[in-house]
């Protein structure tokens, strides 16, 4: 014989009585027949089941819920930058710390000539003239859930970043 399938029940309903066997993790709304798991974490990641028995017959949804840790502040890191016939190279790396599934983009502030920074991607390579030009590139860190941004400025061929603020 084979071994039976095990489910965890989270709650049952039954001619208009309930009983949420996860009390205190999970809230159940009769109006549209909703569960709310609380305090959610990775370890609720999974394929959940719903099921609704009539009679002799059975409907089963499956529905995968996905939880995401929120994008901390990104960061940019220089990764290498030159000055050369007047004009300066410098490659840019953005990175947040934390978060699941985390994309990245960056695009130009107001300030510098458009498109010079529109990519999608971690790491951004710029050159442009060195005279008379300030650049601003914002670097977005996004998920699902949430999302950061952060700016470079730079008037010169060398360090200068600008500080982080939440999208």
């Amino acid at each position: 014989t084979e071994d039976p399938q095990r489910k965890l029940v989270l709650l049952n309903y039954l001619n208009g009585n309930y009983t949420n066997y996860m009390e205190g993790r999970s809230r159940f709304h009769e109006l549209n027949f909703s569960l709310e798991i609380l305090n959610t974490s990775r370890q609720d990641r999974q394929l959940y089941e719903y099921v609704v028995s009539k009679g002799s017959e059975e409907k089963v949804w499956k529905v995968r819920l996905e939880v995401y840790e929120p994008v901390s502040n990104p960061s940019i890191e220089i990764l290498s930058w030159a000055p050369a016939n007047g004009s300066c190279s410098i490659t840019l790396n953005c990175t947040a710390e934390r978060g699941d599934h985390v994309s990245y983009s960056w695009d130009s502030g107001d300030t510098s000539p458009p498109g010079l920074c529109s990519h999608n991607g971690s790491l951004l390579h710029l050159s442009y003239p060195l005279h008379n030009v300030t650049i601003t590139c914002s670097c977005t860190a996004s998920n699902p859930v949430s999302s950061r941004r952060v700016t470079f400025n730079s008037s010169q061929c060398s360090y200068g970043q600008g500080g982080e603020s939440p999208v």
